[in-house]
């Protein structure tokens, strides 16, 4: 599929967690309102969708769900904004997903975490995702950030590529080179036969990199770990100097 034609310009946004890691600051504030370099992060994520063109943003909320659906309202976004609605049960990103999939009229689609931070290169993330999406080969495309270019980061690594690009789990007890972003293309397929009710992304993951059809590609640009308040900050400082 060509970089050039217009594919991909939905997204769905995971807004609906508890933000756990970032209390304090998350008693009163949904994570995605948490401010850094004084921007909620969820706008850090709207502005770089913006660019990329999207058309269509779904956002899934949960957790000081009216707080979060009151901001999203009061914005004036260049693209079509819905809500999933996960009041009566946090789905997690599995079943969060499934839940959207009537709003999701694309195929592929972005899905990506709304705590994320990130600069981009030379050119955009989403557009170097939709440049390396393959669909007879991939149901999934992950973009990946190697240790160097992981600013907070204080982990071991998620996933190995092969020479082919396809993703291998990290084994237990070792380090692996690349770090999940939070952002990815999905296909719709990759949601097909998926179970009811609450379950994380990863049962998917693990079905499609079985059959060999999970895919990354690495991220050019910095991308910020901005899980607890101590890496509000330092964060919101290399923003300021970029």
């Amino acid at each position: 599929m060509s970089a050039r034609a217009p594919f991909a310009r939905t997204a769905m946004v995971m807004a609906a967690g508890l933000g756990k890691r970032m209390r304090p600051l998350t008693i009163t504030t949904p994570k995605p309102l948490v401010r850094v370099g004084g921007k909620p992060l969820i706008d850090h994520v709207m502005t770089h969708l913006a660019e990329a063109g999207m058309q269509r943003v779904i956002v899934n909320v949960h957790y000081l769900a009216d707080a979060l659906e009151a901001h999203l309202k009061a914005r004036d976004y260049p693209f079509e904004v819905m809500i999933s609605d996960e009041r009566e049960q946090l789905l997690e990103t599995g079943g969060g997903l499934v839940k959207a999939l009537p709003m999701i009229q694309e195929d592929p689609f972005f899905c990506l975490n709304s705590d994320n931070v990130w600069l981009e290169s030379a050119r955009s993330c989403f557009d170097e995702l939709r440049a390396a999406w393959d669909d007879s080969r991939m149901d999934a495309l992950l973009l990946l950030v190697p240790h160097s270019r992981a600013a907070n980061y204080q982990g071991v690594g998620d996933f190995h590529l092969d020479q082919m690009g396809r993703i291998i789990r990290r084994r237990s007890g070792r380090v692996a080179p690349y770090i999940y972003t939070g952002i990815q293309l999905l296909s719709r397929r990759l949601l097909a036969g998926a179970p009811e009710g609450a379950f994380s992304t990863n049962i998917l993951w693990n079905r499609a990199m079985a059959e060999e059809r999970l895919y990354g590609i690495a991220h050019l640009g910095q991308w910020f770990d901005v899980g607890t308040p101590g890496a509000i900050e330092p964060t919101a400082e290399a923003l300021l100097n970029a």
